[in-house]
């Protein structure tokens, strides 16, 4: 005798891609951090594509545990409860790194910040207020909130358009 399958919800299906998508993020941020110098780096934009790719995976499992249907709203929670759950823990993993794993590390990126200001001729004055903002919004638990805000913020983005795509509505008269 079989058990009838229990239908999963958008919450599920974000929950758990999401903390598969924040551990891939997770390693892939540290090899970024540990072995990459220039934080300007065009592999920055590889964690892009790794968070469609986690999405369009995330779609693509609630779409065989509904029989091949998913709504654009339904793809849209899952996005957006994907990234959200990503960030958060690349959040917290990025406090670590800056705090306890590599604490010389924002102290590194602000000197190539400033080099390549003074390389551009701005005035010093304009290079210290600069300096100074971003000092005050990269250490302490403030560095863990905008990875995470970041994160929500572009997988909504993403998964606005992804979920235009991957979204099979059940038809109405079914």
């Amino acid at each position: 005798m079989e058990t009838p399958a229990t239908p999963v919800t958008t919450s599920s299906v974000g929950i758990r891609y999401g903390l598969l998508l924040g551990l891939v993020s997770v390693i892939f941020s540290f090899l970024q951090l540990t072995f990459i110098e220039d934080p300007e780096t065009p592999l920055r934009w590889l964690s892009v594509i790794i968070l469609i790719g986690g999405i369009v995976l995330a779609h693509k499992h609630f779409k065989q545990q509904n029989q091949g249907f998913m709504a654009y709203g339904q793809g849209l929670a899952i996005g957006t409860i994907v990234s959200a759950v990503s960030g958060i823990i690349g959040g917290v993993f990025t406090y670590i790194y800056f705090t306890f794993i590599d604490p010389s590390y924002m102290a590194r990126v602000m000197e190539l910040t400033r080099s390549r200001m003074e390389e551009k001729g701005m005035p010093d004055a304009q290079i210290d207020q600069a300096m100074a903002w971003s000092e005050k919004f990269t250490t302490g638990p403030i560095s863990m909130i905008f990875p995470i805000l970041g994160a929500l913020l572009m997988g909504f983005l993403i998964s606005l358009v992804v979920s235009a795509f991957t979204k099979n509505s059940r038809p109405e008269f079914e």
